[in-house]
């Protein structure tokens, strides 16, 4: 497709005010078609097979569903309780060598705060009608936009990599003769992309319901390990004493938690820009908040307790297979059963994946026009196999790369937020400067939209903040320095990345409209 295609496609999406009735979903395929030229039979075909029609565009507020709120709390608990999320709370002891009731009150606390802030970046979905990556650019502009579109198809990408590693090693641990860690990272890749392909609508229909059993499993997981004896006092000895070190493993800590809840802050808005523009704001922030905070917080205190086990069977499954080996020995009492929970466990990661994959082939198509005139299922396609190749050749350093992560996601991930709702509630309310979002102009760069360099330069701050925060085994910021451990250092990227762009995009912002009108 020439740019010049791609500018017309891409420019023929309606407007509000272009369609006064409702649009049925096979309406929405064929006008969608329509924009994919020569192509457009085979598209309109395979949309009216199922797979999904809609890439990056607006939900006009005719084509939305009232129905769908409550997917706000089951989607998030099934991507959530899954067992990729068991292994965070387990870096409490592995890595920052936490107490059990250190680890457990560092995830409570940081979790509330990571939740909080992607339930707030939620409540915009039913608002503007928008996905996430595209909402950004009323604030950081079009070019603002693409940046945060890479960081997020990276972060997504990045989670995908995690999920699909766990999720082999723990299927290889079932049949370790004759399955390979290969083998297992592929099986789950290719799972997961199936749903994805077709889209929004299969993804919630599963989200709403697989959150159950993978609930009931791990509340098995948590009375097996019971019964092999957790012991939460066991790390209490190689725990640092209390003062500026131990603050510095709690920051450290703490980042991976808040990570692993604001991760999810860039796609938020992309599974409720469905709902009504009247849907109420605190019943979307109360269901993302629970669905994210409660399992989040199950799953990962499982994983701190399950370190408490100090049968020595048990820490060797740990040192052998990393997480997936030592939930199978947990299981191993229960026999056959354990084999069938534990390949029940591998498969609840698709729950996860799928949102990532999904998310993936919206932002790139968020990174600009010609990408926008590609169709979602292609980019979808695209993200698939860049994880399934990060999965095979990282699959046997999953605890670093988790911990790596999970802690430079929060950084970013937190002056994206701030800049966000500072956009939203200073700005864009009814009472604010700018009187609202001009919703119509969410394409246009040359019209309505922010010029960004207001966006830009805080997300420039935050990056600063997080620099001279930060506490890396490869690098510690200056104050990173100062907040624990000489030799590791206390990890304040996140919190100081928030604050230098929380302080200079109000300013940076009033002085844009002043200079150039928006």
């Amino acid at each position: 497709m020439s740019a010049e295609d791609s500018e017309k496609a891409y420019s023929s999406f309606p407007r509000d005010s272009d369609i006064p009735e409702y649009l049925g979903e096979r309406d929405v395929n064929k006008r969608t078609a329509e924009r994919f030229g020569v192509f457009a039979p085979v598209m309109e075909k395979l949309f009216d097979y199922g797979v999904e029609a809609r890439g990056v565009e607006r939900v006009l507020e005719n084509e939305r569903d009232p129905k769908l709120l409550w997917n706000n709390l089951f989607m998030w608990w099934s991507v959530n309780c899954v067992l990729t999320t068991v292994p965070i709370g387990a870096l409490a002891q592995a890595i920052f060598t936490l107490s059990f009731g250190n680890a457990c009150a560092t995830i409570l606390c940081f979790g509330a705060l990571g939740a909080a802030f992607t339930s707030g970046i939620a409540t915009l979905g039913p608002k503007t009608g928008l996905r996430t990556m595209v909402i950004v650019r009323f604030s950081s502009g079009y070019i603002g936009g693409i940046i945060y579109s890479i960081f997020n198809i990276l972060t997504q990408l990045g989670f995908a990599t995690t999920c699909v590693i766990l999720g082999g090693q723990t299927l290889a641990a079932v049949r370790p003769d004759t399955l390979s860690l290969e083998g297992g990272v592929a099986i789950v890749a290719v799972l997961s992309v199936i749903p994805c392909f077709v889209g929004y609508e299969l993804l919630h229909r599963y989200e709403r319901y697989v959150w159950a059993p993978i609930f009931l499993v791990m509340l098995f997981l948590w009375g097996l390990g019971g019964k092999a004896g957790y012991h939460v006092t066991a790390q209490k000895a190689l725990e640092d004493p209390a003062g500026r070190f131990l603050a510095g493993d709690v920051l450290s800590f703490g980042g991976i938690v808040f990570g692993s809840f604001t991760g999810w802050a860039p796609v938020a808005a992309d599974y409720n820009c469905k709902l009504p523009v009247d849907t109420s704001a605190w019943a979307v922030f109360l269901m993302t908040f629970f669905g994210l905070y409660i399992p989040i917080c199950f799953a990962s205190i499982l994983g701190a307790a399950l370190m408490t086990i100090t049968n020595p069977e048990y820490v060797a499954a740990y040192e052998d297979g990393s997480m997936g080996g030592l939930i199978a020995q947990v299981l191993t009492p229960w026999g056959g059963f354990g084999k069938f929970l534990l390949v029940v466990l591998a498969l609840s990661v698709i729950a996860n994946n799928m949102v990532n994959t999904y998310s993936t082939g919206i932002s790139i198509q968020a990174l600009g026009r010609p990408f926008a005139a590609v169709p979602r299922i292609f980019w979808t396609l695209v993200g698939f196999v860049a994880y399934t190749i990060a999965g095979i050749v990282g699959r046997e350093h999953f605890s670093v790369i988790l911990s790596n992560f999970l802690s430079i996601l929060s950084y970013w991930t937190a002056f994206f937020m701030i800049i966000t709702l500072e956009e939203h509630f200073i700005f864009r309310r009814k009472s604010g400067i700018l009187g609202g979002y001009n919703l119509d102009d969410w394409d246009s760069p040359s019209k309505r939209l922010p010029v960004g360099f207001a966006g830009i330069l805080a997300g420039a701050c935050g990056v600063a903040g997080a620099v001279v925060g930060m506490a890396e085994v490869w690098y510690i910021g200056p104050v990173g320095l100062l907040a624990g451990n000489p030799e590791f250092g206390g990890d304040l990227g996140f919190e100081l990345a928030g604050a230098f762009a929380g302080v200079t995009y109000p300013l940076l912002r009033w002085l844009e409209i002043r200079l150039m009108g928006r």
